[in-house]
């Protein structure tokens, strides 16, 4: 957030973001980030979990020892952010953390990811929040502390034609980079002067994995997939997929599935043909004239630019903007490369990076000034807009 966005903000916001072997969190106060800190958890911390849902209680009580190691009163924290977790379903914007949701999650219903204990721990968080509060008989000034997630990754608000796959078996899915997607949006609003209800944007996320998704009226129309083999080429994913070949390799009695979903996944895209994930290595050695090199780089670039043109047919070709966002947005020669390839479709705007904990907070800002429908989740119907 720029200084001109933290004016008026009031509050302070514990931020939560959960990887599979790290927790995040950071303390926004009045608008300014005053602490961010990660916690790396060791193999041999791990190892006494024999789910990593079962690590809510020691990643929950080791937030609220750093808090206490950096002088942060719990009983000071208004409200609780927590990166979104896999539950549906869900459309885009902030839940309140309930039962529903924490069911889904720490069940793994819709998937097994360490993303799914942020809200765990964030509620248990504000939970303790509010005892010391009644305890100490304080008098907060936004009331109860609550956590909220904002924008899960699985928010799913496509158009029918675009929800319709192959057969029946196989329906198209979200599962897509939203909380930066539309963090990057309402900033491209702001600093455009324009309106949601007037924009139509092509967003492409690019990091480990890349998704590329159409916001039209404040709404996220259609996106590819980030895990499930609808996208392109990423830095360590294989993308979309040719079904007769990947079958027989299922049937090779050469791979487990497990071993093959690696493959798919932590092990496809430039780790597969050159063993890193860091595409500035890819670009530093295509620079350097290594032919393999150079025609990964083509085929990455190509990969993206054609789902985002073929997004470009869901809105008929109206599109006001084409914005490019993630760590390898940073790459002068990798975004220059895709606006030459889709530039003719709509103006390209590059807003490099991605700072997870500050959308998070930017939301918890928007929550406690009241400018935001807060959305009850149900864990077994759609929330209606």
């Amino acid at each position: 957030m720029t200084a001109s966005d933290k004016k008026g903000q009031r509050g302070i916001i514990l931020v939560v973001n959960t990887g599979s072997i790290t927790t995040k969190f950071a303390v926004y106060k009045d608008g300014e980030c005053i602490l961010e800190q990660k916690l790396e958890h060791s193999v041999a911390e791990l190892a006494h979990f024999a789910d990593v849902m079962d690590q809510d209680q020691m990643r929950t009580d080791a937030i609220i020892s750093a808090l206490g190691q950096q002088g942060i009163h719990l009983e000071d924290i208004d409200i609780v952010m927590c990166r979104g977790g896999l539950f549906t379903p869900c459309i885009t914007g902030v839940y309140n953390v309930n039962a529903d949701m924490r069911e889904v999650l720490s069940t793994s219903r819709e998937g097994n990811h360490a993303c799914n204990l942020s809200a765990l721990i964030g509620d248990n968080i504000a939970h303790n929040i509010n005892q010391l509060r009644e305890k100490e008989g304080l008098t907060p000034p936004f009331g109860p502390c609550v956590a909220y997630v904002a924008d899960p990754p699985m928010a799913d608000e496509m158009l029918p034609e675009c929800h319709v796959g192959g057969i029946p078996e196989f329906p198209r899915r979200t599962l897509f980079h939203a909380l930066n997607t539309r963090a990057i949006m309402r900033r491209y609003l702001r600093e455009s002067g324009r309106k949601a209800e007037d924009t139509t944007a092509i967003i492409c996320h690019m990091g480990g994995g890349v998704t590329i998704s159409t916001h039209r009226g404040g709404k996220v129309i259609d996106t590819s997939h980030g895990l499930g083999g609808d996208g392109p080429i990423t830095p360590e994913r294989a993308g979309c997929c040719p079904p007769f070949a990947l079958i027989d390799m299922c049937f090779s009695g050469k791979y487990t599935k497990q071993e093959i979903k690696k493959k798919l996944i932590g092990k496809g895209g430039a780790v597969a043909y050159f063993g890193t994930n860091d595409m500035r290595e890819v670009v530093r050695c295509a620079n350097e004239g290594k032919e393999d090199y150079q025609l990964f780089l083509k085929a990455f670039v190509l990969n993206i630019a054609k789902y985002i043109v073929s997004q470009g047919a869901v809105v008929d070709g109206k599109v006001d903007a084409i914005i490019l966002t993630g760590g390898i947005a940073y790459s002068k020669e990798i975004t220059d490369a895709i606006t030459k390839k889709v530039s003719w479709l709509a103006p390209v705007v590059i807003y490099p990076g991605e700072n997870e904990l500050a959308s998070l907070a930017e939301n918890g800002y928007i929550i406690l000034a009241g400018e935001t429908k807060i959305h009850t989740y149900n864990k077994d119907h759609i929330i209606e807009d």
